[in-house]
């Protein structure tokens, strides 16, 4: 293969030696033939231009081109393509993604876009800890104010919404973290078009292979693609996609300035994880049900939180919206803390971490780490008990995962 640079043509074109620091310092970039079979991570800082002319053009907005980071890079633009098609397979329109640093960044940058001053969001209560905490340890500070209700309450939420105009954003997840709670989400978001509100759902546990809220009328879908669609908890990445083109170049302007960009490395580990998503999802879904149903049926398990068991009480919203009910569960045994830390520590196949959605089984106490700093008013509310564990369950042979939780179980 050639592979010749600019520099090395004009030492040819025009007899020229350069000195050895200076071939140090050039790049060495031109590829004259063939191209490369898989994304490159494009790990560059800034884009040059030959002309001065055609770095004001992109600049200014009169031709594409890439010309820092932070606005915008090939590796991380093939991604959000990827991730726009797959959230939007089933419409006629095209959807619209950014990447972020991080689910988190991805809620942030959504809601400072969108939000001003006395604004409100209408949420539900059981949420994922660290988005609670922004909502009402930032976003609040900025005069924005968080109602907290049961979004499945849909008279409730009518009540409140046709009471007060100044509540412009509804915000979800469903299932939740980590109740798994579900909501319907047709009926939510005819609600909120009929007040002309706009609707944001946390979709990281279901992903867009399981559902695809777009298809019932949600305006914008937020991940953690940290977590399944990147499922090797190698890299921290976040997304924002929505049909809705007014709103592009606000959530796009936010995102440069706030500096919530994504990175080529974090956002080519998403497009590697993508490859296997379909995979991945098929496997975490049938060991979750099989496991939900096996703990659902132990005598010395209290409760047990799983979209796929028939008994649960949101089964039916969620055979509705969902192919599959994921790899996300939650129960409890004697609902006290200490039984809790028993539990996960018997346990020897399933890791205790943070986070979720890799290919191996996780367990979590929230009470003591996503939801420690939300308030145990609003926790307990929510049925996030001190006994509450989360498990996300991986792709592990099932009849192993099963005798680890006996283990755990004692």
């Amino acid at each position: 293969m050639q592979v010749l640079c600019s520099f090395i043509k004009l030492i040819m074109e025009k007899n020229l030696k350069l000195r050895f620091d200076t071939i140090c310092a050039k790049e060495n970039i031109e590829i004259t033939t063939g191209s490369p079979h898989v994304l490159p991570i494009h790990a560059t800082s800034a884009f040059s231009y030959k002309r001065i002319e055609d770095s004001i053009d992109v600049f200014t907005g009169q031709n594409e081109g890439f010309v820092y980071s932070r606005y915008g890079n090939p590796t991380i633009s093939s991604v959000q393509d990827k991730l726009a098609q797959l959230e939007s397979i089933d419409l006629e329109q095209d959807a619209y993604c950014v990447l972020t640093s991080s689910g988190l960044s991805a809620i942030s940058t959504l809601t400072i876009s969108l939000l001003k001053p006395g604004d409100k969001v209408l949420t539900q209560g059981d949420l994922y800890g660290g988005t609670t905490e922004i909502f009402v340890s930032i976003l609040e500070k900025y005069g924005i104010e968080i109602i907290f209700t049961d979004l499945n309450d849909l008279k409730e939420v009518e009540i409140l919404i046709s009471k007060d105009d100044s509540i412009k954003m509804m915000y979800f997840e469903s299932p939740s973290n980590p109740t798994l709670k579900c909501i319907d989400l047709s009926q939510l978001s005819k609600i909120a078009q009929s007040k002309n509100i706009l609707t944001a759902i946390d979709n990281t546990f279901a992903t867009c292979y399981l559902q695809r809220p777009l298809n019932l009328g949600i305006d914008f879908v937020i991940y953690s693609t940290t977590k399944f669609l990147n499922g090797h908890g190698n890299g921290i990445a976040g997304a924002i996609i929505t049909t809705d083109t007014s709103y592009q170049k606000e959530i796009w302007k936010t995102m440069k300035l706030m500096g919530t960009n994504c990175n080529p490395f974090d956002a080519w580990l998403v497009h590697n994880g993508l490859k296997t998503l379909t995979l991945r999802m098929d496997k975490h879904s049938a060991n979750a049900l099989a496991l939900a149903q096996f703990l659902n049926d132990h005598p010395k398990v209290k409760k047990v939180n799983y979209p796929g068991l028939h008994d649960f009480e949101y089964h039916t919203i969620a055979k509705k919206q969902m192919s599959q009910f994921g790899g996300m569960m939650s129960f409890e045994l004697d609902g006290t803390i200490e039984d809790a830390k028993n539990f996960m520590n018997n346990t020897k196949l399933c890791s205790i971490t943070s986070t979720l959605g890799n290919v191996d089984t996780l367990l979590l106490h929230p009470a003591t780490s996503s939801h420690l700093n939300v308030s145990k008013e609003i926790r307990e509310k929510a049925g996030i008990t001190d006994g509450l564990i989360r498990m996300s369950v991986g792709i592990e042979n099932i009849e192993d995962l099963k005798i680890d939780v006996l283990e755990g179980i004692g």
